[in-house]
């Protein structure tokens, strides 16, 4: 670590944001899929040996955008394949689009930053980056409506025994502990030594909260169809049938496959975001061939999109919507999508941009929020609808549902990281709230959880099939799932007032380089 310490110490100018720029990308590692942790225990002492050098508030703000910026880059790359999809309208974005977002998203990063350089070197500065930390993160969920994807504390996701603090503090608060537990090498053996500990009582809490048997399953068998059906041939006209029939096709295999490996239960069907190429709640003919594929006591929960018609008979309004259908063809239940993704769905400031991502004229509409949603024979069921899954405290309405069933189109991602940091973020939402979770994927990764994490089934990316889950029963709600956000903003409060504590008994020491104990 000194000798780390001195390479930083020589680093000034451009080449200090050049090197907080590569520690940023660096620590995108610990993120799905490669949940390489021990990286951030370079990367965040890094970042406070060049905050302890920055000469002012601006030019910490400037280090934290930096590492912010090659963290984004790198995490984020993915966004580039959904640009892709219409490469030969949106060709110019390619080379902007997320270095533009990261550049953005280094915002967040600059906040901490600014907040750490101001305490003092050692553990105050730790506790007020670990806290000015989730505090961006909580902004980041909220501003501009909220992009809260990558959160820190999703590194944890790679188990189910690594995740179960969640269900106490949240993602943000894992967040929390993830900054603190990685600034202990510059803070001494016994610092190391305390993480340590840290580490193992989250690994006993996490084993001791796994251990007894979980609710019994319902005599329910989901059938997640994922029909890996690639983006660009999606709305083609050519492949509307084609599309359609493999997901009847898959269905019925399915239903068989459930009768054959769980008799006695009763098959629901869940097909991922906006899988049906025809308008379901629109379209009576479709509707009837989807339910010719239920047995009677069969249910098909669907992602469509659905229209609100003017008199000419044009849609006036579309939604991105859940339908429920039961074997006769109606339509039992209907959700629409709440939380509406900018430049995908809808265009924000709508005739002042120069540009239209979306095509078409006609922007979604956004649902009412999260509900419980009722289903026939079924414990009411708390829909997500694509990334509507990342925000955590938000995946629950004012009725606490039997479980939570989120439908995504991930073939937008391609064959990249994105799947797999979305996938983790629905576990975590699993774990928070002590719900099972179920997920069908347009591309994949389709999977299922139970109320604590645990994976029951998964179908992996790039793969045509299903996959059969049990649906468990739902668990007691969780202290996070009772107070939510709260519980880590009382942590990030506590860091934070820690860290000011610290550095006001230390005085005049509040500016400057960090020392590095051993």
């Amino acid at each position: 670590m000194q000798r780390f310490a001195g390479y930083l110490e020589s680093r000034a100018g451009w080449r200090a944001l050049a090197v907080a720029f590569g520690l940023g990308a660096l620590s995108s590692l610990a993120m799905p899929p490669v949940f390489a942790l021990p990286v951030l225990l370079v990367c965040f002492p890094g970042l406070l040996l060049l905050l302890g050098r920055a000469g002012s508030w601006k030019r910490a703000a400037a280090i934290g955008w930096a590492f912010g910026w090659g963290m984004h880059v790198t995490g984020l790359y993915w966004i580039t394949y959904s640009i892709l999809t219409e490469a030969e309208r949106l060709w110019w974005l390619v080379p902007l689009a997320v270095p533009l977002l990261a550049l953005w998203m280094g915002l967040y990063t600059a906040i901490p930053a600014v907040l750490a350089w101001r305490a003092a070197p050692g553990w105050p500065r730790a506790l007020v980056l670990a806290g000015g930390w989730v505090l961006a993160e909580f902004v980041r969920g909220w501003a501009f409506t909220g992009f809260p994807w990558n959160l820190l504390g999703t590194a944890w996701a790679f188990s189910a025994l690594s995740a179960q603090g969640a269900a106490w503090i949240g993602t943000h608060g894992l967040s929390l502990l993830t900054v603190l537990l990685a600034t202990t090498p510059l803070l001494g053996r016994r610092a190391m030594g305390g993480g340590l500990a840290l580490l193992a009582l989250l690994a006993a809490f996490g084993a001791a909260r796994l251990s007894p048997a979980g609710p019994d399953p319902l005599p329910v068998t989901l059938v997640l169809v994922q029909g890996n059906v690639a983006q660009e041939a999606k709305w083609r006209e050519e492949t509307r049938i084609p599309i359609f029939r493999r997901y009847l096709e898959l269905s019925e295999e399915g239903v068989q496959a459930a009768r054959r490996d769980r008799p006695g239960t009763r098959p629901v069907i869940v097909w991922p975001e906006t899988a049906s190429p025809f308008l379901l709640a629109d379209d009576a003919e479709a509707r009837r061939v989807a339910a010719a594929s239920l047995p009677p006591d069969g249910l098909l929960l669907a992602g469509t999109v659905r229209a609100e018609w003017g008199p000419d008979r044009r849609p006036t309004k579309l939604f991105n919507s859940l339908v429920a259908l039961g074997p006769d063809g109606a339509i039992a239940a209907t959700y629409d999508k709440a939380h509406l993704v900018p430049f995908g769905e809808y265009m924000p400031l709508s005739g002042l941009l120069p540009i239209r991502v979306i095509r078409g004229g006609v922007d979604f509409g956004a649902g009412p929020g999260p509900v419980a949603l009722r289903l026939p024979g079924l414990p009411p069921a708390g829909p997500l609808i694509c990334y509507e899954v990342i925000f955590p405290g938000d995946v629950v309405g004012s009725e606490r549902p039997g479980w939570l069933l989120n439908i995504t189109n991930d073939a937008w991602f391609g064959i990249s990281a994105g799947p797999h940091q979305h996938l983790a973020a629905a576990r975590m939402r699993a774990v928070e709230e002590g719900l099972p979770l179920a997920r069908a994927a347009q591309t994949g990764i389709s999977a299922a959880f139970d109320s604590r994490g645990r994976e029951l089934a998964s179908l992996g990316l790039g793969r045509t099939g299903f996959a059969l889950a049990p649906l468990p029963g739902a668990e007691p709600p969780t202290p996070f799932a009772r107070a939510g956000l709260l519980i880590p903003a009382i942590l990030v409060g506590i860091f934070l007032l820690a860290g000011w504590w610290g550095t006001r008994l230390r005085g005049n020491e509040s500016v400057g380089p960090l020392v590095v104990r051993t």
